[in-house]
């Protein structure tokens, strides 16, 4: 009895404890007839004692647990406020830093742009021929948007334009991608820029303005992946050192990747902030949105945007399959690809190579093998295993025959070439096909050289870079095999648990760069979609502490306490890093920026000059695609053919008007030249007399391999055939040549030849 006088004087949880033990004593067995009145008393004095004291207990327990809680409170609530203060402020910071890293970085363009090209100084037609490697004929359709009496008319002008390729009637908005210069010429002219600035600085603005984005959208991506702003600095100033090899907008500005890949980056961006766990739904649904928006938007520009965004596709497939990301999650970026591709199919005027894309028919794919096999993810590691090789082999096979199937019912021209075309590049066979090596020899499909190599590690990204990628590989392997053996992915990870391997974010972008990077070692071309990557994902790598905290784990470090030093090194590495590419790279970009280039093709600008003043305005010219986007360009004549490489009919027509560099006959060049209406022949000497160190890539080798024209003799190839190389023999000016060409333009570089429309038999 004293024992339980005693605990009724405690606590409140006191309280609660003799609550429960009387009704332990009623239920208790063995108690004698003779206690039951000293128990029933006791029960009584008990009540009583409860009463008095526990009334006193609840009141000096309610004055000490007020006194008590007053200060956690006051506590909790200034560290909450403080807490959020703090990631307000850094965020903040952040944000301020991304931007004053893209606007300087455009700046930095438009002040190169003007050194390099002496582009103030220029006149109109000398500013357009800066616009290199056939690019401006895109900016040829910004200025008749311009011209146009109304926006409605110049795009229904657009839309049955009969004016650029001679003999046909196009819808130059389809072909040629022509929506960044439809709402760039819109917004000019809503915007009543006429009055502040020139047609041609708002158009490479804009272009310059969308660099801005991409680096910006690179800085953050590597900013919430890393947790520290600082990533995204290190990952411009890579971005920035390594220009040659990540952006083509120093020689080619109105190019469709140049506006098309700023868009992607920033889809990217939003990726990996809706992949991440610990995010909050609003912040989700945001990437949602943006991911949603830019998808679209990138689709939309660039006639190839479905071909990256497929291999995109492949990796977030992987992290599927292997059950790395929600359901719920992979379901939505389903959608997203789905709504995007039917709105460009849509805007582009039924498209049909997107219903025949890889993307499309690897979503149909994926829905169809996630229906079947609903139970894929689910049994021991061997039945596991044999599940995701039956779900390989059903997604593959049900997206070829989806492919197949399109092809058979919507004809698309393109899609056998593509094949034959690959082929050939692997090794598995030979053509003598002039379109088929006529694109292999461009750079952009060839194998990138050493050069490359060799200038990533002299800015010191690639060894870093393939330290990184070591770690996070490795990491996502232990986190595959966990997955696949049946275990949960832990959703909130901290620092100490030293697992970089199993933030999905992490594992999508090492599955990206791994892509991305194999075809970088096949196409020169694409390491302008895996160097900005490479520059972020290894600035995210050396600034996040969670990747030393996964190295510390692997060496079991136990003299240093791990969490500690991965938090130094995170903070240290990066700042050694930057110091010594300030130190070495900021003199040599600010010595770009001051020395005066010289870009001047006196040339090229007389022969537009000639053809503005002395050819008909109905003429047509054939010419290498090149030279004809800046004849288009500057005069305004129709062509015979278009700077475009995905259009096999534009290319077969270019490989008609190369034939006046083959060994073919005075009639047969006249007959080709007159099928496609041309009125003028623009023969130029650097194809003629063309000298090139890849051998067999020079134009005149890959016609006479096409036309026959070729001996084989102990491994060498020489040229042969009863006529004498065209743009050779004309020049001689002598029958049958004059009979069917007059000479009206010369100078060093150019020969314009006019066709004539009534044969004159001279001997």
């Amino acid at each position: 009895m004293t024992e339980l006088r005693c605990r009724k004087t405690e606590t409140l949880e006191g309280d609660k404890e003799e609550n429960e033990q009387p009704d332990e004593l009623q239920t208790t067995p063995g108690v004698n007839t003779e206690d039951e009145g000293n128990v029933a008393r006791g029960e009584a004095d008990d009540k009583q004692l409860k009463d008095e004291g526990g009334k006193e207990g609840e009141a000096q327990h309610k004055e000490e647990g007020s006194n008590k809680n007053e200060p956690s409170v006051k506590r909790s609530k200034s560290s909450s406020t403080s807490g959020f203060l703090q990631r307000l402020v850094r965020v903040f910071f952040g944000c301020l830093a991304a931007v004053a890293c893209g606007m300087l970085y455009a700046g930095y363009l438009s002040a190169y742009h003007d050194r390099k090209y002496w582009f103030s100084t220029r006149q109109d037609l000398e500013r357009e021929i800066t616009f290199q490697g056939g690019s401006g004929l895109y900016y040829y359709y910004y200025k008749h948007m311009l011209t146009a009496s109304s926006f409605e008319r110049g795009f229904y002008e657009l839309t049955i334009d009969n004016k650029t390729v001679s003999g046909q009637t196009i819808n130059a908005v389809e072909r040629l991608s022509l929506y960044p210069e439809l709402i760039t010429s819109f917004i000019y002219r809503v915007t009543d820029s006429q009055d502040f600035v020139e047609p041609i600085y708002f158009y490479i603005g804009a272009v310059f303005g969308l660099q801005a984005v991409y680096v910006t959208a690179l800085f953050v991506c590597s900013w919430v992946m890393s947790g520290t702003w600082v990533a995204g600095m290190l990952a411009v100033a890579w971005y920035v050192i390594n220009r040659p090899d990540t952006t083509k907008v120093d020689h080619a500005i109105p190019l469709r990747d140049n506006w098309a890949l700023p868009y992607f980056s920033c889809q990217v961006a939003a990726l990996t902030g809706f992949l991440s766990n610990n995010i909050s739904s609003a912040t989700e649904m945001f990437c949602y949105l943006t991911m949603s928006a830019t998808t679209f938007t990138f689709l939309l520009v660039w006639e190839h945007s479905h071909y990256v965004l497929f291999i995109q596709g492949l990796c977030l497939f992987l992290l599927d399959s292997f059950d790395l990301v929600p359901p719920r999650k992979m379901a939505d970026i389903h959608k997203v690809y789905l709504s995007s591709l039917f709105l460009a199919y849509l805007f582009q005027f039924q498209n049909p190579t997107l219903l025949s894309s890889p993307l499309l028919s690897l979503l149909i794919g994926s829905v169809l093998a996630r229906y079947f096999q609903q139970k894929m993810k689910k049994g021991p590691l061997v039945a596991r295993v044999m599940k995701l090789f039956l779900h390989f082999h059903l997604v593959f096979t049900t997206g070829i025959t989806f492919s197949y199937l399109v092809k058979k019912l919507i004809p698309v021209s393109e899609s056998d070439f593509i094949l034959k075309f690959l082929e050939v590049k692997f090794g598995l066979n030979t053509t003598t096909d002039f379109v088929t090596n006529f694109l292999l020899c461009q750079e952009s499909f060839q194998t990138p050289g050493q050069d490359l190599f060799l200038r990533l590690t002299q800015a010191s990204v690639l060894p870093f870079y393939l330290l990184v990628l070591s770690v996070c590989l490795l990491s996502t392997l232990q986190t595959i095999y966990r997955r696949l053996s049946g275990q949960p992915m832990k959703t909130n990870l901290k620092l100490e648990d030293g697992r970089i391997g199993e933030q999905p974010e992490v594992i999508y972008h090492v599955f990206h760069t791994l892509l991305f990077g194999g075809l970088a070692l096949l196409f020169d071309g694409m390491k302008y979609l895996w160097t900005p990557y490479v520059c972020m994902f290894t600035a995210f790598g050396v600034c996040s502490p969670d990747i030393w905290m996964t190295v510390f784990k692997w060496l079991k470090l136990r003299s240093i306490h791990p969490v500690v030093l991965s938090l130094i090194l995170s903070t240290a590495v990066p700042t050694i890093i930057g110091f010594s590419l300030w130190r070495e790279y900021c003199p040599r970009v600010l010595a770009e920026l001051s020395d005066l280039q010289e870009f001047y093709d006196p040339d090229t600008v007389e022969l537009v000059s000639w053809i503005r003043t002395q050819a008909p305005a109905a003429a047509v010219f054939a010419g290498s695609p090149q030279l004809l986007g800046t004849v288009k360009l500057c005069s305004g004549s129709a062509v015979t053919s278009l700077p475009l490489y995905s259009d096999i009919n534009l290319l077969r027509r270019t490989e008609d008007t190369y034939q006046v560099y083959a060994m073919r006959s005075a009639e047969d060049i006249y007959k080709i030249l007159t099928s496609q209406k041309t009125n003028y022949v623009i023969v130029e000497e650097s194809i003629c007399n063309e000298l090139s160190h890849n051998k067999g890539c020079k134009i005149k080798d890959l016609l006479d391999i096409s036309n026959g024209h070729v001996v084989y003799d102990k491994g060498e190839i020489y040229s042969f055939s009863k006529h004498g190389r065209f743009c050779h023999e004309i020049k001689m000016n002598y029958s049958p040549y004059t009979n069917y060409f007059t000479r009206v333009f010369w100078n060093r570089s150019y020969h314009v030849y006019k066709v004539n429309s009534v044969i004159s038999f001279q001997y």
